[in-house]
């Protein structure tokens, strides 16, 4: 328990679960996207904060952080992202994919059964990443379609992407931008925006219920690992066992002394054998 309520108090926007309670703040993100994209939004609703998307049982559901709207309708979907992960069988990083399996479902989601295509509204997936994916020390990397053959050319789809590197050194931001990648990554105040942020933190560290969510939450998360471990240990077992079974009748054993040796049912063992 007291290793959760010093989890909670060392807890900082790079928190997937501070960023959501913080940009749940009408008036953060409302001003984080504006100064972003340099524009003037009149209002933004939130369509849900950590939306789930799962469009068919058998695709891979996703969580998306903040899912926002302005008064023209335009969709954001704001997510923080701290490490570059890579696929360890493949080798390669997870992020471009994955901001594409975003905008699909993103895209499914607000479309309705029946609706013509050219409903779609606008789109904006924002990564904030605390790291330079691309190594080139962009503030922004800001992505749209266009052609290879001509590149004045953009395909009119209305989807962007965006992957804002915190650690990045050239580029055209504001100056509120500016502060909030310093106060992502060092927790440093140095405007009014960022010290509404690092009030707001503050103020939900005393919040008993905001508190409370959060260790109920990683209890969840806790109990999810265990049973996950446990359930790849009895498979591994389980697994083992038939390796075991197959080497020893290819060794000549009979089937009742198979099942002995590896806890496998005398049926289990026999359709081994038939294999």
């Amino acid at each position: 328990m007291q290793d959760l309520l010093t989890k909670f108090e060392n807890l900082t926007i790079q928190s997937d679960f501070i960023f959501k309670k913080v940009m749940s703040r009408k008036r953060i993100c409302k001003h984080l996207l504006e100064e972003l994209l340099q524009i003037e939004i009149a209002d933004i609703k939130y369509l849900e904060a950590e939306k789930t998307l799962e469009p068919e049982y058998t695709s891979r559901g996703i969580r998306l952080d903040i899912i926002v709207a302005d008064d023209k309708n335009t969709h954001y979907n704001l997510e923080m992202q701290v490490k570059n992960n890579k696929n360890p069988e493949t080798d390669t990083y997870v992020l471009p994919k994955r901001s594409r399996y975003y905008q699909a479902l993103l895209d499914i989601d607000l479309l309705q059964k029946g609706q013509p295509y050219d409903l779609l509204p606008p789109t904006f997936i924002i990564f904030i990443c605390v790291f330079d994916f691309f190594e080139k020390g962009n503030y922004v990397y800001t992505f749209k379609k266009r052609c290879l053959e001509n590149l004045e050319l953009e395909l009119p789809d209305e989807a962007t992407t965006m992957l804002l590197n915190t650690k990045g050194t050239h580029g055209d931001i504001s100056k509120d931008i500016k502060s909030f990648y310093d106060y992502v990554n060092n927790h440093i105040v140095t405007t009014d925006f960022t010290k509404q942020i690092d009030d707001e933190i503050s103020y939900l560290k005393l919040d008993t219920k905001v508190r409370r969510e959060f260790m109920l939450m990683e209890a969840r998360l806790l109990d999810e690992r265990r049973e996950g471990k446990a359930e790849g240990i009895a498979e591994g077992e389980a697994n083992a066992n038939i390796a075991t079974a197959k080497r020893l009748l290819s060794m000549g054993l009979n089937v009742q002394d198979i099942a002995k040796a590896t806890s496998l049912s005398i049926d289990q063992v026999e359709a081994l054998k038939a294999e």
